[in-house]
């Protein structure tokens, strides 16, 4: 029916939103817009894995989102000029996804379905799926929510408290990589990283503490899907891209206001 269309619709565009909201914190505040473009743009390289060894797309997308974090956080720990490799890294990848797509006999599916979202054919599965990763990521940032704040604000704080910075740094890389794989149905592997840098932007322009932001951006990331699936609705345009539109103008909408609270 068309109500239930509608429902799971908006359940998985808010439960990516909410994915994306608690970790986009720490992607804003740890510069890590390149780390996510990276994971990102590997995202189709496991869709074109998924569909040549038939196994699920989540299952393809979470295998390589996460060999590429485990490689992009080696690459960290070596000192390497990190804005060339991720932008090879990032381009290389997708580009190879994009061939091994087309490579693929088996592969006849719609790809801009994952450049850039299809969050209207969502299924129970794909709710699960979208629902469970948020679960993992929350229950996850809960858990070394301290750890990760103290690791992000001060490395060397974080030292002399028995926290290692690094091994912090890996957990939020792997949790980008869940993020990835939740967001690729709702968004597309080219908008993942929108969606987890600008309501967080958003909200730090509004919250005063850690806390308050990341629950400022995941309220902002909850109406940013409903709203761009509204949106979608009315003015026939894809849903991915809509909800990234309805976020940068909230984003415009927080900076107009910190910018009046400073007059």
């Amino acid at each position: 029916m068309l109500d239930d269309f509608l429902l799971r619709a908006a359940l998985a565009a808010v439960g990516t939103a909410v994915t994306a909201g608690l970790l986009g914190s720490f992607v804003v505040w740890r510069r890590m817009a390149y780390f996510g473009d990276a994971t990102a743009h590997a995202a189709i390289l496991g869709v074109a894995l998924a569909l040549g060894f038939g196994v699920s797309v989540f299952a393809g997308v979470l295998g390589v989102a996460v060999l590429m974090a485990g490689l992009i956080w080696v690459l960290a720990q070596r000192g390497l000029a990190m804005d060339a490799a991720l932008g090879v890294l990032a381009h290389g990848a997708l580009a190879i996804g994009l061939v091994a797509v087309a490579l693929t006999p088996a592969a006849r599916v719609n790809l801009e379905a994952y450049l850039f979202g299809d969050v209207l054919t969502v299924g129970a599965g794909d709710l699960a799926v979208i629902w469970g990763g948020g679960a993992l990521v929350a229950g996850v940032l809960v858990w070394r929510w301290q750890r990760l704040v103290t690791a992000t604000v001060s490395p060397e704080l974080a030292h002399a408290a028995g926290i290692d910075p690094a091994r912090e740094g890996l957990v939020l890389t792997l949790l980008v990589a869940v993020a990835v794989a939740v967001a690729i149905k709702v968004v597309g592997a080219l908008l993942i990283t929108a969606l987890l840098i600008i309501p967080a932007a958003a909200a730090r322009a509004l919250a005063r503490t850690p806390e308050e932001m990341a629950g400022a951006a995941v309220a902002i990331g909850a109406v940013s899907a409903l709203g761009g699936l509204w949106l979608a609705f009315r003015a026939d345009t894809p849903v991915g891209p809509s909800i990234v539109v309805v976020a940068l103008g909230i984003f415009a909408l927080a900076q107009g206001l910190r910018g009046r609270a400073r007059d």
